[in-house]
């Protein structure tokens, strides 16, 4: 039966976005972003429970595995009608999936890793197994469907196979599923015998993409604003725990400043004045996921910080709380690129400025290192205001 055809109780909508479709964004789609808060939150305070380079490892994957679940959530929010049940039911069932997925996070690698790696495996697949049938009446997009879907069934044999292998061959497995599930997007899912995913088919809303991009780092500064609230409940006895709050506080407000400044708040103009919006989708996802590590990066160092303060800043402690602007300010290059096709000096200088700092603040008191971070962001942030104030708003041009 064709679209045109009438239903019982009305036409069919097609399953695609069309001009009558809303493009802001919906409000399932806000509810589905809430079990994000707890995710982040678990990664940050299980980074800061050990630090070192192989747990630093484990978390990136594991971050990695989360955002994966939601900017292909969202994709499809954007590629499907939002009002249609079966993107509805997507929705509830892949937020279950992250709640699942996120209980695991403290023992993903220990005795949960099942749960975590079969919940993230079963919200793509069945993702595909639900847009597969829908799309029936359209085989050309359902092509596009099943060239995802198979991309999924390859990296859920590792992912599968490494919640089973011990933590050091769970690592390398997760971190190959994760290599697949990234180059899949990159690659446009190509399949042997029905090809590539076609950039017409990857035209994206703007307004709603746009949206959901600045949404979901909201939700990472939120992170950062529950673990440092947590840790100051349990550690306020002292001065320097109102000092440490503050310091967190400011720099939750410059991560914020410096993402929105310009780059932020002109991406869906940036979209909509883009020759290819496709193009958009081989980069944000990565430099998005640059900024919100440098964000749980942070929230970890403030959770350091609020519970100990000892003299002088241990190594891997300084790496943490210098570590997480300077992931941040490396995203934000990339994000300004997308938007602008050029970089400030402002960001690679503060990369500089925070490298150059870290060998001083191993002889200073802990919150030296958290200042030291929170003056960088300040001073990009000025720089910024400088560069910009007093003259004309400056137009998107997107490469």
């Amino acid at each position: 039966m064709s679209f045109a055809q009438q239903q019982p109780g009305g036409p069919r909508r097609p399953p695609t976005r069309g001009p009558s479709t809303p493009r802001r964004v919906t409000l399932l789609e806000l509810f589905f972003d809430l079990v994000y808060v707890v995710a982040l939150a678990l990664i940050s305070r299980d980074l800061a429970g050990e630090i070192t380079w192989y747990q630093a490892g484990q978390g990136l994957i594991l971050l990695a595995a989360v955002w994966w679940t939601w900017t292909l959530t969202s994709l499809v929010a954007d590629l499907y009608d939002p009002d249609r049940v079966e993107i509805k039911v997507l929705l509830v069932a892949a937020m279950f999936g992250v709640l699942m997925m996120s209980t695991a996070i403290p023992k993903a690698f220990g005795d949960r890793g099942l749960i975590f790696a079969g919940s993230y495996v079963v919200i793509h697949l069945g993702r595909g197994l639900i847009l597969v049938p829908t799309l029936r009446d359209d085989p050309v997009i359902q092509r596009r469907a099943i060239r995802v879907l198979c991309w999924f069934a390859l990296s859920a044999v590792p992912w599968i196979a490494g919640a089973f292998a011990s933590d050091d061959i769970r690592m390398a497995l997760w971190l190959l599923a994760v290599g697949i599930d990234y180059l899949g997007l990159r690659l446009a899912y190509p399949v042997p015998g029905i090809g590539t995913v076609p950039g017409s088919q990857l035209r994206v809303i703007a307004e709603h993409l746009a949206e959901r991009y600045q949404q979901f780092y909201t939700i990472a500064l939120g992170d950062l604003i529950l673990v440092t609230g947590m840790a100051y409940s349990r550690e306020h006895a002292h001065a320097e725990n109102t000092v440490a709050l503050l310091l967190a506080f400011v720099t939750t407000l410059l991560l914020w400043r410096i993402y929105v400044h310009k780059s932020g708040e002109m991406l869906p103009l940036a979209l909509r004045l883009s020759r290819d919006s496709a193009r958009f989708l081989n980069t944000a996802p990565y430099s998005h996921l640059l900024m919100v590590a440098g964000v749980v990066t942070t929230a970890a160092g403030f959770e350091l910080v609020l519970h100990d303060l000892p003299t002088p800043t241990p190594a891997a402690w300084a790496a943490v709380i210098l570590g997480g602007p300077a992931l941040f300010l490396t995203g934000r290059a990339f994000f300004e690129y997308e938007v602008f096709n050029r970089v400030s000096p402002s960001r690679p200088v503060g990369v500089l400025a925070l490298s150059t700092v870290a060998p001083a603040v191993l002889f200073l008191p802990t919150l030296a290192a958290s200042l030291a971070a929170m003056l960088v962001l300040a001073a990009v942030a000025l720089a910024d205001l400088r560069r910009t104030l007093g003259r004309p708003p400056e137009l998107p041009t997107p490469p």
